[in-house]
């Protein structure tokens, strides 16, 4: 059972909302304090400061490594277990961008095509969320406050999309509903090179895209959604 303040909170998160200028998007209080999601899965303030302050560990950093396996340059290779995303490029070429992931029970493996993209978002959360969660707001203005971020590729017909965050530090952490975020910068830097019908795989066992020396075996071709 939800704590009568959390009954609270979301009461004036709801009015806030309403009173809110949409092309600030101001989020979930009458305080204007960021919001994204925690370990549990909750709505929890951003420390901005922190977040603004932030620097990310040197290996989820976004750089150029080696790839030596069959996905065609352009597909986009989402490693789950250790927290990467891959956009393949010509040459034995992969960028390589640091990713936070869903947690226990929300990770997820198969193939699905890039079927839209937005720039700073909306956000509106879905049936399953809002009932674990019944005090989150039904919608969300884009902006630099909107826990999507940036950028936002929707994936196939699902709920799941790469997105970016307002909490940059939750980058190699798995926190997240099933979704794939990345910083801000880096998943304008995505949106910038990928295109409706883009490839996307999603592995979730434990296997490194990079290995040098062997030949990367493809995914299993039984992947599905689960």
């Amino acid at each position: 059972m939800f704590k009568i303040s959390h009954i609270l909170a979301g009461a004036l998160a709801a009015a806030g909302l309403m009173a809110a200028d949409w092309a600030t998007a101001a989020p979930l209080s009458l305080s204007h304090n960021a919001y994204a999601y925690s370990r549990s899965d909750q709505m929890g303030p951003v420390d901005e400061e922190t977040q603004q302050g932030y620097e990310a560990p040197a290996q989820f950093k976004r750089q150029v490594v080696a790839y030596s396996g069959s996905e065609a340059p352009g597909t986009i290779i989402i490693d789950t277990p250790n927290t990467f995303l891959y956009l393949v490029q010509p040459g034995g070429r992969a960028i390589r961008y640091g990713i936070g992931v869903g947690r226990d029970g929300f990770r997820w493996s198969g193939t699905q095509t890039i079927t839209k993209k937005a720039e700073w978002p909306d956000w509106t959360p879905p049936a399953e969320m809002i009932q674990r969660q019944p005090y989150l707001p039904r919608f969300m203005a884009g902006g630099a406050t909107n826990p999507l971020g940036a950028r936002a590729m929707y994936l196939g017909n699902t709920v799941y999309r790469i997105h970016g965050t307002n909490a940059p530090s939750t980058i190699g952490q798995r926190v997240s509903s099933g979704c794939i975020r990345l910083t801000n910068e880096d998943v304008i830097d995505l949106a910038s090179r990928v295109n409706i019908g883009t490839k996307v795989v999603v592995i979730n066992h434990d296997y490194r895209v990079e290995q040098p020396g062997r030949p990367m075996m493809s995914a299993p071709a039984s992947m599905r959604l689960r």
